[in-house]
């Protein structure tokens, strides 16, 4: 949890025995020189009279507050608070002491930097450089990252949450507390939604067909997936809370139920998830809007002074470009423009795209669904105001545009003017054994250039119009290819995207610099760097991928095994939560020495969940990236993750 090997083993202290509990003028207690909640500048702690510091710990009995003990021993509370106070004069921080009143004389046992909440680690740190106990620089240094989580999500009430019941628990995957009633499915959320109601969304595991539901969800609850599996990804970056991977859940989608811990849950009763503990509740617990004191923004700008590294957010909507923005983001670092193609009549486009038998056919489709795609582009373009936005063309296999259950192949038969059959003949040969590996990516453009094309028109048009509206932005458009294996490979589509673009452009009648880069998310694609180079403006390295492919397994499944591999002490942490910095590293090193050998002005970033963790921050930051992309609630994470890489690098010279 605390990212300590393994192998460090654990540190032993022996000390003599002092004992408190040898009368009415002897105690223990632990306390804290201020406040662990909320940073205040008090005492704040606990004692008992006649007592070892266990029987505080252990809750045995109620102790006292600290502020009492003035009253019962005045010199030694006296004596305590000098004491307090010298120790965190010398540490400069907070401290968590704990003590033994024996016969009337005190004994301090320890002392060590307290454990604190992301409220009070900023209140603390802002207050002890304003008390001049320590600089700016080291201020940045006293808040943990990921802590910054915490500010950023609603809550539970803390006191209603005290007196919940907690049925079942699965991974922590997108802090934040979710109240609402159980739904199953997308299309149940959005017209539960349209009621009124605040829901929660139960899945076996989702998919970006259930982009939509998971949209209006206030929580995703998943039996299957793992910390970055889709839900987890998907919901982190709306900033909805999500709990993972509850594999005691039994689903009964026919009857629209779910049992865990011997109780059944229908659709329209009441659930509560908590993202930040992985915990689920089977009643309805009140949230509350997380604050954000204004000591955090002064933080955060001291922490911009530091950092080298840019922050840019992934984002596919205005709306997640507004929240990225809102937390310090410099740009969009990946728009997966796959997420603009489920809403209704984009969906009917894309799929007669998927069964036309002809080029003629599919640009027909393609043309339906270019004035949607130019104007998600714009929508993103007004809200970054000319700051960078890469667009990423399609990625997933067209598989996963299609129906799956009989019901709606019939009905989507229909619409598409096709007989069931015909339907059925598309999406069985759209059937692969493994689609992370399969028609995805850059093949489907090698296989359909005119995706590309209308993708490429949809950029340039956008970036034209916004310009022309907004001189002042200047936005350049960057194009991403994805699942590059292969320099030809990419200039294939490259030159599909540039003859489209130089076209558009020309006919216009304006002046637009544009850039195409490409997405390093396989390991052929790192080792030969500087070919792919030769082609690509920018890299941004796809770690999610890049990752499964490295170790050789689904990140989707990878959780039904990798527990084996925690408890065996084989691997530490998971790979797809913090960077694998001797393997997947090795590859996004050399991806960019070779890069840069080739091109050295190339733009060199990191779009995979790993760009808002906190230790694979500064590993970007020591190998020489530009920039790292994360969804819009992990922004303060990176740009504060990013700021103490830079900080501890200055004082390691």
């Amino acid at each position: 949890m605390n990212e300590i090997p393994y192998n460090w083993g654990t540190a032993v202290n022996v000390q003599a025995m002092v004992f408190g509990n040898s009368g009415d003028n002897s105690g223990t207690g632990v306390a804290f020189t201020r406040n662990p909640a909320t940073g205040e500048k008090a005492l704040f702690g606990e004692y008992l009279i006649n007592a070892q510091g266990e029987d505080v710990v252990a809750g045995i009995r109620t102790p006292s507050p600290i502020s009492h003990l003035r009253d019962d021993m005045p010199e030694v509370y006296e004596q305590f608070a000098t004491i307090a106070n010298n120790l965190e004069k010398h540490y400069t921080d907070m401290q968590d002491m704990e003590f033994t009143i024996e016969n009337g004389k005190l004994y301090m046992l320890q002392t060590r930097n307290g454990k604190r909440t992301a409220a009070a680690a900023l209140k603390v740190a802002v207050d002890l450089v304003d008390e001049g106990m320590i600089s700016e620089e080291e201020a940045v240094l006293r808040v943990e990252p990921k802590q910054l989580d915490a500010l950023l999500h609603p809550q539970f009430d803390a006191a209603e949450l005290k007196k919940a019941e907690v049925i079942g628990k699965g991974l922590a995957a997108s802090p934040g507390a979710a109240c609402g009633k159980v739904v199953f499915s997308a299309e149940d959320a959005k017209e539960w939604h349209e009621k009124g109601e605040k829901i929660v969304l139960v899945r076996l595991e989702t998919s970006p067909e259930d982009i939509e539901g998971m949209a209006v969800a206030q929580g995703i609850l998943t039996v299957r997936g793992g910390m970055t599996s889709h839900a987890a990804v998907v919901a982190r970056g709306m900033g909805t809370c999500c709990v993972s991977g509850c594999g005691e859940i039994t689903v009964d989608y026919d009857a629209k139920k779910f049992t865990l811990a011997g109780k059944t849950i229908k659709e329209g009763d009441y659930i509560s998830i908590d993202g930040s503990t992985g915990n689920i509740y089977a009643q309805a617990i009140p949230t509350a809007a997380a604050s954000i004191s204004g000591d955090f923004d002064r933080f955060m700008k001291w922490a911009d002074d530091f950092r080298t590294l840019e922050v840019y957010t992934n984002a596919d909507t205005p709306k997640d470009a507004k929240q990225g923005r809102d937390f310090g983001a410099q740009g969009i670092g990946l728009c997966r423009t796959e997420h603009m193609f489920f809403e209704g009549q984009r969906i009917k486009a894309m799929r007669e795209m998927i069964v036309a038998k002809t080029t003629a056919e599919r640009e027909k489709a393609l043309a339906k669904l270019l004035p949607y795609q130019q104007g998600d582009f714009e929508g993103l373009y007004e809200v970054m105001e000319g700051r960078p936005v890469i667009i990423r063309f399609l990625d997933p296999p067209l598989h996963e545009f299609l129906p799956t259950k009989e019901e709606d192949i019939k009905e989507i038969s229909g619409e598409l003017n096709i007989t069931v059959e015909e339907l059925k003949n598309v999406i069985a040969s759209l059937h692969e054994f493994n689609p992370m590996m399969g028609h995805r990516g850059c093949r489907l453009a090698v296989s359909y250039p005119e995706i590309a094309a209308m993708q490429t028109t949809a950029v340039i048009n956008a970036a034209i119009a916004v310009n022309k509206a907004h001189p002042e932005f200047k936005t350049e458009p960057r194009i991403m290819i994805p699942l590059v294996g292969e320099e030809k490979e990419l200039k294939f589509v490259k030159d599909i995207v540039t003859s489209t673009a130089d076209k558009v452009i020309k006919e216009a009648g304006v002046e637009l610099k544009y850039q195409v880069g490409t997405m390093i998310e396989i390991p052929r694609a790192a080792l030969t760097a500087d070919e792919i180079a030769k082609h690509a403006e920018f890299f941004s390295f796809g770690t999610n991928d890049l990752t499964q492919m490295t170790f050789g397994f689904s990140r989707d499944d990878a959780g039904k095994f990798l527990n084996y591999y925690y408890e065996n002490k084989i691997y530490e942490s998971d790979p797809f939560a913090h960077l694998d910095q001797n393997g997947v590293g090795k590859l996004v090193k050399m991806a960019v020495q070779l890069g840069r050998e080739t091109r050295p002005d190339i733009h060199l970033g990191i779009c995979g969940e790993h760009g808002g963790d906190p230790t694979s921050v500064e590993f970007c930051h020591k190998v020489g990236l530009n920039y790292v992309s994360c969804s819009p609630f992990r922004v303060p994470i990176a740009r504060l993750a990013a700021a103490q890489a830079a900080v501890k690098e200055k004082r390691a010279k």
